[in-house]
């Protein structure tokens, strides 16, 4: 899984002033869990770009006054007028502990539902999935080509050995349903045979 670097200061004081003061010089308030005691520290707004603002999914290298820790992007607030980032919370990796990550799905092939007629509707963008560190995957490819109208592609048909997913077994992930074309043509064919 692809990594992204983010440089860091700690932070002493944790109160509202500092806060307030942090973010008024674009800086976020972040605080990694997972270690030995909880870690405050700041980070420039622009480093979290190619980290929240993308599809894919990515694990975090943070380096926070020359320390480097490996972690995840556990929550993240926004400001809900300008969208500003006010909070970042982070997990600390560990080699054998699992860790619990959103990770985009893609859809690979041409449904036979959808060549006969049909439309492929995707239920998930993203699946949460539980592995350690060194399975994490950085997508999910689900192949719908075996789809004929009417069937649906489960979370249990994506199951393997190297990572959970946090979905129930029926969750459809990918769905071939009759188009509105594919019925009025089903309809005529039906008048034709009734004639």
């Amino acid at each position: 899984m692809k990594s992204i670097t983010i440089q860091g200061t700690k932070r002493e004081s944790v109160g509202k002033k500092s806060t307030k003061a942090l973010r008024d010089a674009e800086l976020v308030p972040c605080v990694v869990y997972g270690g030995k005691e909880p870690l405050n520290f700041s980070a420039a707004e622009k480093a979290f770009k190619n980290l929240v603002y993308t599809p894919d999914a990515h694990t975090a290298t943070l380096v926070i006054d020359g320390e480097t820790i490996e972690a995840v992007l556990q929550d993240i607030q926004f400001h809900p007028i300008t969208d500003k980032i006010l909070h970042a919370d982070f997990y600390q990796l560990s080699a054998d502990k699992p860790v619990i990550m959103e990770v985009p799905v893609r859809i690979t092939g041409r449904a036979k539902g959808v060549v006969a007629g049909g439309v492929l509707r995707q239920s998930f963008r993203k699946l949460s999935v539980k592995a350690i560190p060194a399975n994490l995957p950085d997508e999910v490819v689900v192949d719908v080509t075996p789809l004929k109208i009417g069937n649906k592609l489960y979370v249990e048909s994506l199951k393997n050995d190297q990572y959970t997913f946090m979905h129930p077994d029926n969750a459809v992930v990918a769905a071939v349903k009759m188009s509105r074309n594919a019925m009025k043509n089903a309809a005529a064919m039906q008048e034709e045979e009734d004639e």
